[in-house]
């Protein structure tokens, strides 16, 4: 038998056949950029949004997970699901380094918050620990996207807008699908930088104008509202 196998290996050798077990890989880093408009977002940095308001950021977080790629082929390769939480006061979490398999990338797919089963599944580590600011309750689970600062449009204390975006169960998921085209023109692609554009928080689909809601702390329509607006922030910048 032993014989048998060793001349099926040379035949297949020859014969210009090879076995790979594991298909050659490659680093991919994913680095998020945030802006309002064409301006580079700084915390704490006074700018007028989209519909004339004008806004301080203090605070930016989102999470992203559940990764994939498409080849030119259309091909989907899924990467090991992980969570990660993209914080605008953290350099290190806006970028994110995977080992993919060495294709042509041609769109990347992600999702824009926390699936609802680790939303059930109790208490989390990482970038899903409570402790990160980003969990309510089992019931409620957990904030996919916030946004807070200070505008003189707000009527709350202190003149505060404060968005907490969350809701995974049925009528209420604020959980989204995000595809992006690449355009790499055959390019051996080590990064692509993603720009978000903060200003889609404030109008896109809805128009959410701080004087009129300064806050969301619920899941539930407003919610929904303002992350079907956020969730066409997302567009590539440039590919290296």
């Amino acid at each position: 038998m032993k014989a048998i196998t060793t001349i099926i290996c040379y035949l297949l050798a020859i014969s210009g056949f090879s076995f790979i077990s594991n298909p050659p890989q490659k680093k991919l880093t994913l680095i998020f950029h945030h802006q309002l408009g064409n301006e580079e977002l700084v915390l704490g940095n006074t700018f007028k949004n989209i519909l004339g308001e004008n806004i301080t950021i203090q605070r930016l977080k989102y999470y992203v997970s559940n990764f994939s790629v498409t080849d030119e082929k259309g091909k989907k390769i899924i990467l090991p699901v992980q969570y990660f939480l993209v914080d605008e006061s953290d350099s290190l979490s806006k970028k994110i380094t995977f080992n993919i398999p060495d294709i042509s990338i041609n769109t990347i797919h992600f999702l824009l918050g926390v699936d609802s089963i680790k939303n059930v599944s109790g208490v989390q580590t990482g970038a899903l620990d409570p402790l990160k600011g980003m969990f309510w309750t089992w019931n409620t689970g957990y904030i996919m996207a916030k946004l807070e600062g200070e505008s003189e449009s707000s009527a709350s204390a202190g003149h505060r807008f404060t968005y907490h975006i969350g809701g995974f169960r049925n009528g209420m998921n604020t959980v989204k699908k995000i595809e992006l085209a690449v355009q790499n023109q055959g390019k051996q692609i080590r990064e692509i930088h993603i720009s978000a554009d903060i200003n889609h928080w404030f109008k896109n689909k809805s128009e959410i104008r701080i004087a009129e809601i300064p806050v969301c702390h619920s899941p539930g329509t407003l919610a929904m509202k303002i992350a079907d607006n956020y969730s066409n922030m997302f567009s590539i910048n440039s590919i290296r």
